[in-house]
């Protein structure tokens, strides 16, 4: 059976091997196990990559947009930190469990791991 594509699969939070079973358990906690196909989850690490990938596009957005309003419409200072927390909260959710599923997957598809010193 070969192994689903990882960027859909990674996007949508499901296994990395069968593309079947749920890869999180709540909002960002991994499952102990693939329910479909029993791969291992233990394994998969994505450390502080989603929250990197995260701030870097949320932080592009929020300022474009701060920027776009300040010379488009010149609102009070109220407004642009209504609209940049509002973005910030919003698109932060909104990213992070698609962004940690995609590096999980691609963990698994470019078979990466811990490096090790060989002695």
């Amino acid at each position: 059976m070969p192994t689903p594509p990882p960027i859909p699969t990674g996007l949508s939070g499901r296994c990395p091997r069968c593309g079947e079973g749920h890869l999180f358990q709540g909002y960002l906690a991994l499952r102990p196990r693939c329910e479909a196909c029993h791969l291992d989850y233990s394994g998969f690490d994505s450390a502080d990559g989603p929250a990197f990938f995260v701030m870097s596009i949320v932080g592009l957005v929020v300022v474009g947009t701060a920027l776009w309003l300040e010379i488009s419409y010149e609102p009070p200072i109220w407004v642009h930190a209504v609209v940049a927390l509002t973005l910030s909260i919003g698109l932060s959710l909104l990213l992070v469990r698609p962004l940690k599923g995609l590096l999980i997957a691609l963990q698994f598809k470019n078979k990466a791991e811990e490096g090790r010193f060989e002695l």
